[in-house]
């Protein structure tokens, strides 16, 4: 696995609100980005040996499922207001649905990534390999058609995250060939269960300090974590953690 890790054009010695940020300049910031060779990389400790090298207190933010109407926008807001970049894992059919919201996210420099076409509640572990694959290539035709205006070619961002984590050795190897990097997390919010905002900054907070750091997994189709999201960047800031941008080795801009 080759994993390079760049500094953010103009960042000083690095830390927390070391990035630029237009009118803010108590601002989180990102503090670097972290390019990765993506064939052969399995990363995020819930579902794999191992994760991306980051040092103590450098978290990668991910959201799962959108973009979905009014949150996604929300969490794009939070996130502009703070000059935090994230990877976005794009359902399809919800990008084939809302590509406005997918360019913004792409044009505001974050990263789009790939998580099916349906999310199927069988989860794609257990529909035949076929109907997986079938699963995974529309969902990333859908995503590069509504960011790019075109779904011809290598993705550009080729990194994927299975929908409920549920991988098996032959989609594993099938993305493997193709030159996917595939993430799990190394923790998360939980915000699959419904709780307020509050609960939900309480229990994040709690699950960061104990790894110290890695990649989290948010949903931004959540109306109590887009509502969180400002609250918890300005807690990584008071706690000095750095937010890492994760893109893919030679990604156009």
């Amino acid at each position: 696995m080759l994993v390079l890790l760049l500094p953010l054009a103009g960042l000083g010695a690095g830390g927390a609100g070391a990035a630029p940020c237009p009118g803010r300049p108590d601002a989180l910031g990102t503090s670097r980005v972290l390019e990765v060779e993506p064939k052969g990389v399995r990363v995020g400790t819930k579902s794999f040996p191992q994760t991306l090298p980051l040092a103590p207190g450098e978290v990668v933010l991910t959201f799962d499922d959108g973009p979905w109407p009014r949150t996604t926008a929300a969490v794009l807001d939070a996130l502009k207001a703070e000059c935090v970049h994230a990877t976005f894992f794009l359902i399809g059919e919800n990008a084939r649905a809302r590509p406005e919201l997918v360019r913004r996210a792409l044009a505001e420099g974050h990263t789009i990534a790939h998580h099916s076409m349906t999310h199927p509640s069988a989860t794609l572990a257990k529909l035949p390999f076929e109907d997986a694959v079938k699963e995974i290539e529309r969902g990333i035709a859908a995503d590069e058609t509504a960011a790019y205006g075109g779904s011809g070619g290598t993705p550009r961002t080729p990194f994927f995250r299975f929908p409920g984590f549920a991988s098996t050795p032959k989609l594993l190897d099938y993305l493997d060939a193709k030159g996917f990097a595939v993430f799990g997390a190394d923790f998360w919010a939980s915000d699959w269960n419904v709780m307020t905002p509050e609960a939900e900054l309480d229990l994040v907070l709690k699950r960061l300090e104990a790894a110290g750091g890695g990649i989290v997994l948010f949903h931004d189709t959540k109306s109590y974590t887009a509502a969180m999201i400002p609250a918890f960047l300005r807690a990584l800031s008071d706690r000095g953690f750095k937010v890492v941008h994760m893109v893919p080795k030679g990604a156009q801009p």
